[in-house]
């Protein structure tokens, strides 16, 4: 009989021994599905928009099958594609189909130029809605649209990165992209964001998720090193240097695309959809907020300034009062 009885002292050791691993150190296998989802983040502003606009417009070039989703509230990346013309976005395509009891299809929402397929989630009205939320009900009928059984090579997310809210998150969240490119400059600002999205990735690698970091794009490059310094700090590749040039802003500015062999930036757009795609996830080591302004020049970041606490006193000003002490104090024995 007692035979019968399990030992449970080496499955209780081994269960010990799983709950001390560090989830984001264990090797996963690699994706078995043909298509690559890649999220790209950065600060608003920061050229999100202009890099992937021309980046897919290159991987097209290059024979690949892309499909571009602009999942910004502002829409600004399939209206520098298409010349600065606003396609419809699946969030009010959506809702005015809904409205007339007409089911969506692929027509109403996705638009083909220079051999890319793109769209626009869109977002809600000022002041009327989450934009996070926005972007979970546009996947869903995506979902239901057949996302799933398309046939892309890449797939090009373009998520704000300012907001940290769950519906931006969920390409990292959820595991929906295998890997995360980040777009920034040589700017504080937008390496703060850029730090944030590593953090996100951290956070998530701990909980068993499988996206990385494949790597940087800097925009607006004046030479001054600083996101080239962040970069080699949170251990990611730089994967291209887009160099601060009035020809390429005039460009942007006016919707044309510089992603193409015909252009005198193609070859630099071309390396960047080569290292696109062949840039591996990593996982990132993100920098504590000293870190960061570490990167920079102390006398542009306020180095050196301690924190003074402030009184009770100093937050009632003129209504400051004495106040009587509780305080016991005895006489010497």
């Amino acid at each position: 009989m007692k035979d019968d009885v399990p030992n449970l002292k080496d499955f209780d050791q081994r269960l010990r021994d799983e709950a001390g691993e560090d989830l984001a150190d264990l090797i996963t296998d690699e994706p078995t599905k043909k298509t690559q989802i890649i999220a790209i983040y950065g600060k608003g502003g920061i050229g999100k928009s202009f890099t992937l606009a021309n980046l897919s417009h290159m991987m097209a070039e290059q024979g690949k099958r892309v499909l571009l989703i602009g999942c910004d509230p502002k829409s600004d990346t399939t209206s520098l594609l298409f010349g600065g013309k606003a396609c419809p976005t699946i969030i009010e395509t959506s809702t005015q189909k809904g409205l007339s009891g007409e089911p969506v299809k692929i027509g109403d929402v996705c638009f083909k130029r220079g051999g890319v397929f793109a769209m626009e989630l869109g977002g809600p009205e000022v002041g009327r809605g989450c934009g996070g939320r926005g972007i979970i009900h546009g996947f869903e009928l995506l979902e239901k649209l057949g996302f799933h059984d398309w046939d892309f090579d890449y797939v090009l997310l373009d998520f704000l990165g300012d907001v940290v809210c769950g519906g931006f998150g969920l390409p990292i969240a959820r595991d929906m992209a295998q890997k995360v490119i980040l777009v920034g400059s040589n700017d504080l600002q937008s390496l703060y964001v850029a730090n944030n999205v590593c953090s996100a990735v951290e956070y998530f690698r701990k909980l068993g998720g499988n996206v990385g970091v494949a790597g940087l794009v800097i925009n607006k490059d004046d030479g001054s090193g600083e996101a080239q310094a962040f970069a080699k700090a949170v251990d990611i590749p730089v994967l291209a240097s887009i160099p601060q040039d009035d020809d390429l802003r005039k460009k942007s500015a006016n919707y044309q695309i510089v992603g193409t062999a015909e252009s005198q930036w193609g070859a630099l757009f071309a390396e960047l959809g080569l290292n696109v795609a062949d840039a591996p996830p990593v996982r990132p080591k993100p920098l504590t907020q000293d870190g960061l302004l570490e990167l920079f020049d102390g006398s542009e970041t306020g180095a050196g300034i301690e924190l003074e606490p402030a009184t009770d006193e100093d937050m009632r000003g003129k209504n400051a009062e004495p106040k009587q002490s509780l305080e016991v104090i005895y006489d010497d024995a």
